[in-house]
């Protein structure tokens, strides 16, 4: 199993690109199963997750070609001929979940595993079940699956989630698309990622209105046609390399950034004392003056401060003047991280959804392990800025979410580097 190998080297200086976004990707690909024509996406990212996708569509008889290195998915659907998601595929990754819509609104029935993913906490599908039940499905749990069909095919309905959540909202939005009638969410989630998947659906053909706010409304039409599409820009991925110049010290540059992905955390940043520049070519992120200020952080949805980046800021509070306070309200089983970043020295108290971080002037390298996909990268974060060495262990959940993450680092001058398991 590979490890990563990170040695404190002084300031990050140059440009990091960013990548397509691996939740936006894993969003748009299963749309492909709501049509007989062709979806292609550009700016895809390289990912483990975009391969689990890829052999989970190809399963259910979709044709997927990778081009361009990758960043380029050619996908058609036009020849469908299975419709159960199997649980070995299914539980490497909870994305797998985003077939059950499209395939119910497509084909009428669907029997999907229930999903895997990183374990940081409960991420049931309740949701996703009540909005397409709305829609007229018929939903059972049999045995790990869910067995799903629509007898008389989908019809549009109103409905208002008990949570904003992004799955459920993105695996109606793409149901509602084919379902007779005008289907209203309510309470729908805003994410960067719901506006891409709904630009895409409309430019095959489908009428969507009132994405990025909290109520969303569909016209159902009869078919969805082709469409080429460029994934958005990776907002966690922008957010991550955002914080390496803030805990090494520097000035790096961030290709592709753009400030209103990430909103609540940019005024975050501003408050600890750091610069960030809209620049033509992205952003330009770099420390105002000397050590970073300890500030308060709360994880809520979209246009809140993301999770995915709670253990990244963990790490940048580690050193900072003060002591933080990091409220998780996402998911209530995210702060595996901490005792990690506490064999390198942090002084962090963890009480139930809540971490206090006391600010140390200096991490030091040690052997830590990866608990899952985020935390694994606020360890590389932290061994950044540390004495000596750290080893991060078991950085397979890495290489879901970050493509070529040591060249990046690499290149603005960190080092760092993959040692290759045995």
């Amino acid at each position: 199993m590979d490890s990563i190998l990170v040695k404190g080297n002084g300031p990050l200086n140059g440009q990091i690109p960013i990548a397509g976004a691996k939740n936006a990707c894993l969003t748009l690909m299963p749309a492909t199963l709501l049509s007989e024509e062709p979806l292609t996406l550009t700016n895809a990212p390289r990912l483990s997750d975009i391969k689990t996708m890829t052999l989970l569509l190809q399963s259910l008889g979709a044709e997927i070609s990778s081009l361009q290195d990758g960043k380029v998915i050619a996908m058609s659907s036009h020849n469908l001929d299975n419709h159960i998601a199997d649980y070995e595929i299914v539980r490497k990754m909870r994305a797998s979940n985003l077939v059950l819509g499209p395939m119910l609104a497509r084909l009428g029935q669907a029997v999907v595993s229930l999903p895997g993913g990183c374990a940081i906490g409960a991420r049931p599908m309740d949701l996703h079940i009540f909005g397409l039940e709305k829609l007229g499905a018929v939903i059972e749990l049999k045995d790990g699956y869910l067995h799903a069909k629509a007898p008389g095919g989908l019809k549009g309905a109103e409905m208002e989630l008990a949570f904003a959540s992004v799955g459920a909202t993105e695996n109606i939005l793409m149901a509602a698309t084919l379902a007779k009638g005008t289907t209203v969410i309510r309470n729908a989630a805003r994410e960067p990622e719901i506006v891409d998947l709904a630009d895409c659906l409309r430019s095959m053909g489908a009428q969507i209105e009132g994405d990025g706010s909290p109520e969303i409304v569909i016209q159902g039409v009869d078919r969805l046609g082709s469409a080429t599409h460029p994934v958005v820009t990776d907002r966690i991925e922008l957010g991550t390399y955002m914080l390496a110049p803030c805990i090494a010290g520097g000035e790096v540059e961030l290709l592709g950034g753009r400030i209103n992905l990430l909103g609540a955390f940019c005024e975050k940043l501003d408050e600890a004392g750091i610069s960030v520049e809209e620049t033509e070519k992205g952003l330009k992120v770099a420390r105002k003056n000397g050590r970073v200020k300890s500030v308060d952080v709360v994880t809520e949805p979209f246009p809140g401060f993301p999770t995915d980046l709670q253990a990244q800021m963990m790490a940048l509070m580690c050193t900072a003047d003060g002591t933080a306070v990091l409220e998780e309200k996402i998911f209530e089983n995210r702060f595996m991280h901490a005792p990690e970043l506490g064999r390198m020295g942090a002084n962090i108290e963890v009480a139930g959804g809540t971490a206090t971080v006391h600010g140390v002037e200096r991490l030091k390298g040690a052997p830590v392990m990866a608990t899952d996909l985020r935390a694994s990268v606020s360890l590389i974060l932290a061994g950044l800025a540390a004495e000596g060495e750290t080893l991060v262990n078991r950085v397979y959940h890495l290489d879901r979410g970050y493509e070529r993450l040591e060249e990046k680092l690499g290149a603005v001058g960190a080092n760092i580097q993959r040692v290759q398991g045995v």
